[in-house]
């Protein structure tokens, strides 16, 4: 574990150095900027309509109840723009993007193909792993800023047609104005930020240390969701406490 930690952050680091050469990579940064944003939008929006529409569905009632159905809005939108949108909209694009990066590099890796561009003297890092980093990083954070509001959408759907919440959109637009401030849209997007650059690095390691053939592959694919995913849960704890400190 120790080793493939101390890996990554070796491949993060290459991958920073080679970072000038971007330019020159500008044609399959576009295409896997394509791929991961494009194909992942219609995903995102049904994933945040109802991430909105759910979270709306079970706090709605309880806080009826009480007498605080004024604080709705604000609640799930909080909600939505720190931590729900980013956590699970980076977990949706570890599942889909980081092992399609995993299974190419992995394939490359096992049918010596990478040993072929060394053998030509084509860096590795800067021909693969570098776009898929630079993608993925302008993709998630992206995303993310499109299904916050679709979130908000979802969550002022269900609240006004549920009857036992009954909150108009202007009472739920009003209340999340109240609370929800840019600051709070810039905390999710950040987050992501950081997420997207974690996906990408695992699954790009986990493509080049890839064995065995096919089932090595698959190997590879379940290793880098599974270790992005922890990733993520780890890295979001951390980084709401660092968020919170500097906010104080």
């Amino acid at each position: 574990m120790l080793q493939n930690i101390g890996e990554i952050i070796l491949l993060f680091w290459r991958t920073l150095r080679v970072l000038p050469l971007a330019w020159h990579q500008r044609r399959k940064v576009f295409d896997q900027l394509f791929e991961i944003g494009n194909g992942s939008l219609l995903m995102v929006c049904i994933l945040s309509l109802f991430i909105g529409g759910v979270l709306a569905l079970q706090t709605g009632p309880e806080l009826v109840k009480r007498g605080l159905s004024f604080v709705l809005g604000g609640m799930v939108g909080e909600s939505i723009c720190k931590e729900l949108a980013p956590v699970l909209l980076a977990i949706l694009i570890a599942g889909r993007s980081g092992s399609a990066m995993s299974a190419e590099i992995g394939s490359m890796r096992v049918y010596e193909e990478i040993d072929a561009l060394r053998t030509m003297n084509i860096d590795p890092v800067a021909y693969l792993v570098l776009p898929r980093m630079i993608a993925i990083v302008l993709a998630l954070p992206t995303l993310v800023m499109f299904g916050i509001p679709v979130g908000w959408l979802g969550a002022a759907f269900v609240s006004a047609l549920n009857n036992r919440i009954a909150v108009g959109f202007n009472a739920f637009f009003q209340d999340l104005r109240q609370v929800v401030d840019a600051g709070d849209v810039l905390n999710g997007v950040f987050k992501s930020f950081v997420f997207a650059a974690a996906i990408g690095i695992i699954s790009c390691h986990q493509g080049l240390i890839t064995r065995g053939g096919p089932r090595g592959i698959g190997r590879s694919v379940t290793k880098a969701v599974v270790n992005s995913i922890v990733c993520i849960l780890i890295l979001d704890y951390f980084l709401t406490r660092f968020l919170l400190y500097i906010q104080k």
